[in-house]
């Protein structure tokens, strides 16, 4: 089934959850990992959450506390090991909008020893 796919889409699997930012491995891309929790809008209670078409629902359509249909997604800035079984992982790709970057070299006397020139790249 897999040859049959068209749009193969990396889906940054060997990227590492216990970082903010990293270099996915296959594609190249910088991937951010960002953590939500689905809470319950009527007792705020965590519920277990999933992605499901790109948007991040509860795993069962009412609170088990109180027995509410209404949810939110809160965004957490960093996991904690009490929040793990609740949280939902979304890994999405930093995009990058550089029109201008500054170029340097580094210029070093060759006499004294073999090292080679490296382009320094600075971002703006």
């Amino acid at each position: 089934m897999e040859l049959l796919k068209f749009n193969k889409v990396c889906e940054h699997t060997k990227v590492p959850f216990d970082v903010d930012f990293a270099y996915c491995p296959d594609c190249g891309e910088l991937i951010e990992n960002q953590w939500f929790l689905v809470r319950c809008n009527c007792c705020g209670v965590k519920l277990k959450g999933f992605v499901k078409n790109g948007k991040i629902l509860p795993e069962r359509n009412f609170c088990h506390n109180c027995g509410g249909k209404e949810f939110f997604v809160e965004r957490i800035n960093k996991i904690n090991f009490i929040d793990i079984s609740y949280a939902v992982l979304v890994k999405s790709v930093v995009r990058h909008d550089f029109t201008s970057y500054t170029q340097s070299w580094v210029d070093t006397d060759f006499r004294k020893n073999n090292y080679k020139q490296q382009l320094l790249q600075q971002f703006l």
